[in-house]
């Protein structure tokens, strides 16, 4: 049988404009550091700490003679992130327009997994509220794998075994590159899904083979999607 994995924020669930956000005011408050929009998608996908540190190098700071109190400003700034987006999950996020029938409807006879950097209460709040208990066969959320963020292939083949398939039956879906590098480094093939991000098709340049599996949203992908399920001689290059 064939599954597809879908990565969770950006993917099917509209909450990379909320977490963008409340990295900003992290990241401002504990650095005085300004964070753009594009940064920050194209570190999507590592744990925090890193990405604040990586930040820091981006803006010039020297990452051996400073590292102890950028270590302690990454950890301040993790902490503060997570802060920030709850107060904003008050309202939880919604899932992108028709997600909710391409899970259940239109991929009812193909496994599906979540592959989260996010936190398992984040996680089952957004899933739960969107898509209901039960829509996927398995769920792995960031704090399973701490420290472990993408380009990391671990969460993704932790899927393949707990989904008990060889890698050549998965799809992943995905929507940033550090996300694409971890399905390339799993052995399993990626399409994109751009949906909310600031991003186009050169940011991807070097990371997925063919700009034809580069979609605009997850609705321009559905047809390549529902076709890897169903079709045994579809493959994806």
């Amino acid at each position: 049988m064939k599954a597809v994995i879908f990565d969770m924020d950006g993917v099917l669930v509209d909450t990379m404009p909320s977490h963008y956000e409340a990295m900003k005011t992290a990241v401002n408050e504990i650095a005085d550091i300004e964070l753009d929009k594009k940064t920050f998608y194209l570190l999507e996908g590592m744990p925090i700490k890193e990405m604040a540190l990586e930040i820091f190098k981006l803006k010039g700071h020297n990452m051996k003679s400073e590292r102890t109190r950028l270590d302690n400003m990454a950890e301040k700034i993790g902490i503060r992130k997570k802060e920030v987006f709850f107060m904003q999950m008050k309202q939880i996020p919604k899932s992108f327009n028709n997600v909710k029938v391409l899970v259940l409807d239109s991929l009812k006879d193909c496994l599906k997994a979540v592959v989260t950097g996010s936190s398992k209460q984040e996680l089952e709040t957004i899933i739960e509220y969107n898509f209901g208990k039960g829509a996927f066969n398995v769920v792995i959320n960031g704090d399973e794998f701490e420290g472990k963020g993408k380009p990391d292939p671990a969460p993704y083949i932790a899927a393949l075994q707990r989904l008990e398939i060889p890698s050549s039956h998965a799809l992943i879906v995905e929507n940033a590159p550090l996300g694409v590098q971890a399905a390339n480094n799993a052995g399993i093939k990626c399409i994109v899904v751009l949906n909310s991000s600031p991003l186009s098709v050169l940011d991807f340049k070097g990371v997925i083979k063919d700009d034809k599996n580069i979609f605009t949203d997850i609705m321009a992908a559905s047809s390549t999607i529902k076709d890897w399920c169903t079709s045994a001689s579809y493959t994806v290059n």
